[in-house]
């Protein structure tokens, strides 16, 4: 099946965790042929905050060129991967404030019947890589949208051990993304791209 698809990306990263694992995927999604958007959501922190903060710092200037992602780019889109660290179990602020900004779309429609799919980092072994993914899901089925994740579908997602989405956990900064993780965003990202592909199909033959 050979339909072609459009893939947003969208993430917050504060110190790029996050950032990394959606370029994984925005990769390998360009490779598999889909028409792919990464973007960020805005960042709601004081700048005395950021500065603080040398690897938060750091890693905002040096993605400052990567766009802000809008409305628009999820009306666009046949499938989106969403992505944010864990904030308390939760998804943070920023990534919620973004969403909050959702609701024209949301009720006309438009954001309805795509593939949704998400990703995290946390700093701690058992710091909410289910509850932050599953806080996050939440959303997608509020938007009507078709909730796809890995599960354990591939041997690579036994290695990363979560079924829920692609998930890292960086130590307190310490462990940067590896092959476990880029394997299972792999893993992930074909799959949501395989539904996408199946779902926009049936649309267009209905």
């Amino acid at each position: 099946m050979n339909t072609p698809v459009n893939l947003s990306v969208v993430y917050y990263s504060a110190t790029g965790t996050i950032a990394a694992i959606a370029q994984e995927m925005a990769e390998i999604a360009e490779k598999a042929g889909a028409e792919v958007r990464l973007r960020r959501v805005a960042e709601l922190a004081p700048q005395s905050a950021i500065d603080s903060n040398p690897a938060w710092a750091a890693h905002a200037a040096a993605t400052a060129d990567v766009p802000l992602v809008t409305a628009d780019d999820l009306v666009w889109a046949d499938a989106v991967l969403m992505g944010s660290p864990t904030r308390f179990g939760n998804i943070s602020s920023q990534l919620k404030q973004f969403l909050d900004t959702l609701s024209g779309p949301w009720s006309q429609g438009l954001l309805a019947d795509k593939v949704y799919s998400g990703f995290t980092s946390t700093g701690t072994a058992h710091g909410g890589h289910e509850s932050t993914l599953l806080a996050l899901y939440n959303t997608f089925i509020h938007l009507g949208g078709v909730i796809v994740p890995p599960g354990y579908t591939h041997p690579d997602k036994w290695a990363d051990g979560n079924p829920y989405g692609t998930s890292h956990c960086d130590k307190g900064g310490t462990h940067a993304v590896d092959e476990v993780t880029r394997a299972a965003a792999r893993v992930q990202t074909e799959r949501v791209l395989r539904f996408a592909r199946a779902t926009k199909a049936l649309s267009s033959a209905a």
